[in-house]
């Protein structure tokens, strides 16, 4: 799929620790970076659960200060941002270490390029807007989904105009990441769905992307493995240790995809919706997803195919159209068998506000490597057929 004579990027974090009890290892590596005082950015509900607290006392214990902001909002806004950076001027921080899901590792990496650059997190939405390195990040991952406690994608909703800014940057790269699965066990049967399918929304649009790579397909596609053998049990029982940790390394590799490859529709698509509505990121990809494969199908029906057989499905016999729709059907089997709701009525959206949506997605920055150039009426469309 890739332009032979195009130069491509390969964007990672410097240090990436994964496996039982790697969370131990933050207050060595926040040393390691020269560091004398560190900003939790986490959520409300792991500040309530006592887990920044378990964090804070690690980081203290290699001789560090820390103080704890938990404002991170689900689809966290350039007020959170703007509240969270207060709190680092005020209290003189030099590192920055983020603590749940893609919510609170956003909302660092804002405040990390604000720290950085200066002026307001508006100013950096597109593709490489940052000028200077933002503050250094230590990035601490609790749900097996968004990764991006190693992308350089952050993702902002503007409070005033309601709309989800896209900043992708590669200096808002988290300097070290940590997986931990034993973090993870506690999550929600629903939680873990919406976040699986999420990571799985990554690998396929990495693996449809016009900018995707042998490098990258090979992550995407390992991703897809294990979500199609580890999701359903994951959800089914949240203490079974070996759902869990492979989901880790499947988000993580979906990243590793998307981090270089990009996305398409699914993304943009699914951007508007939780700018207008304020819905879980995840479930509105898992909604989406099928119903852009469909429209992207003819692009590279081979590739779909190519998830079918990921997913686990045979393929044998079928001609590549049939190969192509058993991939989309093996989504949507996937995403039923999770519980993931199976439109977007379900979830309050109104046709009123397609248009103006469509119109935002085509702008949205992770539309422009869909394999598939959409008009704005096709847009339109694809949200009309997944209510």
């Amino acid at each position: 799929m890739a332009i032979a004579d195009q130069v491509f990027g390969y964007f990672m974090p410097v240090v990436n620790l994964m496996g039982p009890g790697a969370v131990k290892e933050v207050g060595e590596q926040a040393k390691g970076l020269g560091a004398k005082k560190a900003l939790i950015v986490t959520d409300a509900g792991m500040a309530k659960m006592g887990v920044a607290d378990q964090v804070k006392d690690i980081i203290e214990a290699s001789g560090l200060k820390v103080v704890i902001f938990s404002g991170a909002q689900p689809n966290p806004t350039d007020i959170n941002v703007a509240d969270g950076f207060k709190i680092f001027t005020k209290e003189k921080c030099d590192l920055i270490v983020s603590l749940g899901g893609g919510s609170s590792h956003d909302c660092a990496k804002g405040i990390g390029l604000v720290a950085g650059n200066g002026g307001n997190i508006r100013d950096f939405e597109g593709v490489n807007k940052s000028t200077k390195p933002m503050t250094p990040l230590i990035a601490i991952n609790t749900t097996a989904g968004t990764a991006s406690e190693m992308t350089r994608f952050c993702i902002i909703t503007n409070s005033e105009t309601h709309v989800k800014m896209a900043i992708v940057d590669w200096r808002a790269t988290p300097t070290v990441s940590i997986n931990d699965p034993v973090l993870m066990m506690g999550m929600p049967a629903s939680l873990t769905a919406a976040t699986g399918m999420d990571a799985l929304t990554h690998s396929v649009e990495a693996y449809m992307s016009t900018i995707a790579t042998p490098i990258t397909d090979s992550a995407a596609l390992m991703s897809m493995k294990l979500i199609g053998e580890n999701l359903r049990q994951a959800v089914a029982n949240g203490q079974n240790f070996e759902a869990r940790n492979n989901m880790a390394y499947a988000q993580f590799l979906g990243g590793m995809a998307f981090n270089n490859a990009s996305l398409g529709y699914v993304h943009g698509m699914a951007h508007q919706l939780g700018g207008f509505y304020d819905l879980p990121h995840g479930v509105c990809n898992a909604i989406l997803l099928p119903h852009v494969l469909k429209y992207n199908l003819n692009s590279n029906p081979k590739r779909l195919g190519d998830i079918a057989v990921a997913l686990g499905e045979n393929i044998h016999g079928l001609s590549v159209r049939d190969a192509a729709e058993k991939g989309v059907q093996a989504i949507i089997q996937l995403s039923e068998d999770v519980g993931i709701p199976a439109g977007l009525t379900e979830l309050g959206v109104k046709e009123k506000d397609f248009k103006l949506m469509a119109e935002n997605a085509m702008k949205d920055a992770c539309s422009g490597t869909n394999p598939r150039t959409a008009k704005l009426e096709d847009v339109i469309q694809i949200f009309k057929d997944a209510m």
